[in-house]
């Protein structure tokens, strides 16, 4: 059963954050399912930090533009989704390649949800996991 409740292409997400510091990491969505969302980001010198790996934020800002998308187009028309929290475990680093997260609603209830967001290196292994609360705010009058 799918949980969007906005109807948005992928062009259209990827559209909406080609202009900010999603663009400019890279970052993109590259497929949509009934329930989950998945995007990359290439580990390269926008993204790294001194030592060669992805910097560990660089995961954090994939995770949160993946739940952040993901919770806006599964909440109604005119309602917008902030965050609350966010956490992040790393687990593996990555020094080349491109880490694809795949972010999966825990929860999505009528004023939060909370999604799960894992990623991985091109080899499949686990190299962050991410949680993020989000507020789903109704439309201001």
């Amino acid at each position: 059963m799918a949980i969007w409740k906005k109807q948005a292409s992928l062009e259209e997400m990827n559209a909406r954050n080609a202009g900010c510091a999603v663009g400019h990491l890279g970052i993109e969505i590259t497929e949509k399912g009934d329930d989950y969302l998945v995007g990359r980001v290439p580990v390269d010198a926008r993204t790294k930090q001194p030592f060669g790996l992805l910097h560990g934020g660089v995961s954090v800002v994939l995770a949160e533009t993946l739940g952040s998308v993901g919770a806006f187009n599964a909440c109604p028309e005119g309602h917008m989704a902030v965050g609350l929290d966010i956490n992040a475990n790393h687990l593996r680093p990555a020094t080349s390649g491109w880490v694809t997260g795949t972010a999966r609603p825990v929860h999505i209830g009528r004023t939060t949800q909370v999604w799960q967001i894992d990623m991985v290196n091109e080899a499949g292994e686990l190299t962050c996991v991410s949680r993020i609360t989000m507020a789903i705010l109704p439309p201001r009058d």
